[in-house]
């Protein structure tokens, strides 16, 4: 049976010690490694050592009661969460690692939301009994009233309180348990549904670093979990990643939900060159990849993370979205295509960087989570390509929308050329980005250019008129349209629903948006009042302070643009004792948004790319009609 785990954790709850322990016992490795000896297995990266931290997620397999298991250590910075979050969708199990000193953080939080949207099935692994201060009893608490009172202590095997637990889980156990009491048997066959169904989350307790509690939670973890691949089904696969190899080979990291695929099968329009299996970074070549396993292979060039292959129904993976732009800076020396082509390679193994190549200032520009992904960046540049590079300050992603219905119409006819559209652009929910549906009756305009209208709506970034930042969470709405029988091409529509669209914009309903992030502060009690204070100065809403293990601890919501460097002012001022733990939690209308208007000092009427004027035809020649007299000359009622 093949089982795909993923080990996830917050930053320093030991995770990779706790991957480094399943592969030891298990003898994939003939050695344990450290984190902070820097010789870890599956943290091989240069810069990972260094820092003591996962940068890239990696995997490993081992074998087990007769079972595979593929293994995937995943990045518990905040900075990298992106990278986490892609392999989330091809797991059948995750590993909770939670510190028992520490407790529940913020990440950990995160993580568990990503669980519950994902549907993934759950184990936690009560990490560092070992340590001074570890209460794995009160962790156990907090997991049960934060998450679900279905978190179940398996660490003693089958005690009463834990076969009454499961007995109230499940109505044929209770039934069983009333009428002839317990049987081992049955109760494990009920816990291994209830934990695939996501009704139970076992947890277990032990220390990674000395290997306490390891062997037991190997035999749990076993009897636990089960799959139900088909290798007989036709061939279907999910992408997860894309990485290069030391030669530059590019590598599609894949997952085999079902079927079989062979070595130099057709997949689309491509071929399969080569089959490997990795561990760490290591691999074997295979000649076929059955259904539950992980591997990565070569011929696939076109294919990027989230693509479903074969039979597979497509998938949407809702990775976080970077909250900010920093611009490249290198040596003018070099060409900049050749940087650009650097950035763009890196893109393929990181869509979140969305990498921009702005023609007119001959810059690159990236996205990024936040200033720890910028080092990391600057120094991968450096090792991958030999290619020394900073980068600008980090700027805000801001994101425009509209407060309230409207409709923009365009019109393009200069000579030989004609469309008409009118759309009306509704606020949409937040998160949504851009949608389209259509209330124009066939009979008015063609079902083909209706289809071709909604191409346009999609095909393009729409720029909002207050900042020129992109576009979002806007229902666009076909009302009517007229195309000509003879002189319309493909091309017309596309001009006429640009400036369709912006000529709603202009008309003075829009919003700007910037990012937010959620946050959790742990702090002295006696360091409340000066948190508290600092978070209304940064426009930040937060609910009342609670008490959890002698500190304060304090949740809420804040722009990222006041409060990316907090976590610096907090460590000061708190002497190292406070903590934070931030994630990017969508948009919300901006804080200051006349001191942010003034401070681009965008010009609407100069944006050539995105004109909201119309041209209209007369005598023969076409002429243009600003945005606030083309109603006087549309066609369409």
């Amino acid at each position: 049976m093949n089982k795909v785990l993923g080990i996830l954790a917050h930053v320093d709850a030991g995770k990779t010690t706790l991957s480094e322990q399943l592969l030891y016992r298990t003898q994939s490795i003939r050695t344990l490694g450290r984190v902070d000896h820097r010789d870890a297995f599956l943290d091989h990266n240069r810069l990972e050592r260094e820092r003591g931290i996962t940068i890239f997620s990696d995997q490993a397999h081992f074998s087990y009661g007769g079972n595979c298991y593929f293994l995937v250590d995943t990045p518990g910075h905040v900075d990298f969460s992106a990278e986490m979050e892609r392999v989330l969708g091809v797991l059948d199990f995750a590993i909770v690692v939670v510190s028992c000193v520490e407790g529940v953080q913020g990440h950990t939080e995160t993580i568990w939301q990503l669980l519950e949207r994902y549907r993934v099935p759950a184990l936690f692994f009560l990490n560092k009994t070992d340590r001074e201060g570890a209460d794995p009893e009160r962790v156990q608490r907090e997991l049960q009233a934060k998450f679900s009172p279905a978190v179940c202590d398996f660490t003693a095997s089958f005690t009463e309180p834990l076969v009454e637990r499961l007995a109230e889980l499940d109505d044929n156990l209770l039934e069983r348990y009333l009428g002839a009491g317990f049987d081992e048997a049955a109760w494990l066959e009920a816990a291994r549904e209830l934990v695939h169904e996501r009704r139970l989350f076992p947890c277990f307790c032990g220390a990674a670093l000395s290997g306490d509690g390891i062997d037991a939670f190997l035999q749990w973890l076993d009897k636990l979990t089960h799959t139900g691949y088909n290798a007989d089904a036709p061939f279907a696969a999910r992408v997860y990643q894309v990485r290069h190899d030391a030669r530059g080979d590019r590598l599609a990291l894949l997952k085999v939900t079902s079927g079989t695929l062979r070595v130099k099968d057709a997949v689309g329009a491509e071929k399969v060159n080569e089959i490997r299996r990795y561990n760490g970074t290591k691999y074997v070549p295979a000649q076929q990849s059955c259904a539950g396993e992980l591997c990565a292979v070569t011929g696939l060039a076109s294919v990027r993370p989230g693509d479903a292959l074969g039979a597979e129904p497509p998938w949407s993976s809702p990775c976080p979205t970077p909250p900010l732009m920093a611009r490249v800076e290198f040596d003018r020396a070099l060409p900049a295509r050749t940087v650009l082509g650097q950035f763009r390679l890196l893109e393929e193994e990181d869509p979140a960087l969305a990498v921009e190549w702005q023609e007119e200032l001959q810059e690159i520009r990236v996205r990024i989570m936040g200033e720890i992904q910028l080092e990391v960046l600057r120094e991968l540049v450096c090792d991958r390509f030999g290619t020394e590079v900073s980068f600008g300050s980090p700027e805000i992603l801001y994101q425009e929308t509209i407060a309230a219905p409207v409709i923009g119409y365009g019109h393009y006819e200069p000579l030989r050329h004609y469309a008409e559209v009118h759309l009306r652009l509704e606020p949409g929910a937040r998160g949504r980005g851009i949608t389209f549906r259509s209330e124009c009756p066939t009979d008015l305009l063609a079902l083909n250019w209706q289809r071709l209208i909604e191409t346009h709506v999609f095909e393009r970034v729409h720029r909002g008129v207050l900042t020129g930042s992109p576009l979002t969470d806007v229902a666009v709405v076909l009302l009517t349209g007229r195309a000509h029988d003879k002189h319309t091409e493909g091309g017309d529509f596309r001009q006429a629903v640009y400036r369709a669209i912006r000529q709603g914009l202009e008309q003075e309903k829009s919003l700007l948006l910037e990012p937010y992030y959620a946050f959790v502060i742990s702090v002295d009690t006696t360091l409340v009042g000066r948190v508290l204070a600092d978070l209304q100065r940064m426009s930040g809403r937060f609910e009342p302070p609670e008490l959890e293990c002698g500190r304060a601890v304090i949740r809420g919501r804040a722009p990222v643009a006041t409060m990316m460097s907090y976590g610096r002012d907090l460590a000061a001022f708190s002497r190292g004792r406070g903590s934070i733990s931030l994630r990017v939690d969508g948009y919300e209308p901006c804080h200051n948004p006349d001191d942010v208007i003034a401070r681009r000092a965008y010009d609407r009427t100069r944006d050539l790319a995105n004109p909201s004027d119309s041209v209209f035809c007369s005598h023969g020649a076409g002429f243009p009609v600003p945005w606030y007299e083309v109603e006087r000359y549309l066609h369409c009622k």
